[in-house]
């Protein structure tokens, strides 16, 4: 089973960027597909996750300028990302799993990662 990250790159703050994580070795349909971030010298944080109904939870620090959405026919999730900031410089990494609704915002709550792409926000 792998994931696959792609889409990251410079970007002036301001801009936009999408990132999406193909998945391969299984079908995650019926999982969680998320993505968390790490900025350098900072702890992992969540972004944003989706529930196979595509109910979505965001972070409250990219609410209102990130979207999430996922194909199950492409296997395959994304993260639409405007209005960014320097603070959102990090390398983004896509999970998928099957965690419990309160702990959907944890890292090791999930099965699968992928490797991570980087972001990087000039200002």
């Amino acid at each position: 089973v792998q994931l696959q990250a792609s889409g990251g790159g410079l970007v002036q703050a301001g801009g936009s960027l999408r990132l999406s994580c193909a998945g391969s070795g299984r079908t995650f349909s019926r999982h969680y597909m998320g993505w968390f971030r790490q900025a350098p010298e900072k702890e992992r944080e969540f972004v944003a996750t989706i529930n196979p109904g595509r109910a979505t939870i965001y972070a409250d620090s990219v609410k209102g300028r990130f979207t999430i959405s996922r194909d199950n026919a492409k296997n395959t999730w994304y993260l639409q990302m405007h209005s960014l900031k320097p603070e959102d410089t990090a390398v983004y990494c896509c999970v998928a799993g099957q965690p419990i609704l309160s702990q959907s915002r944890q890292y090791p709550a999930y099965s699968y990662w992928g490797q991570g792409t980087l972001v990087t926000v000039s200002s």
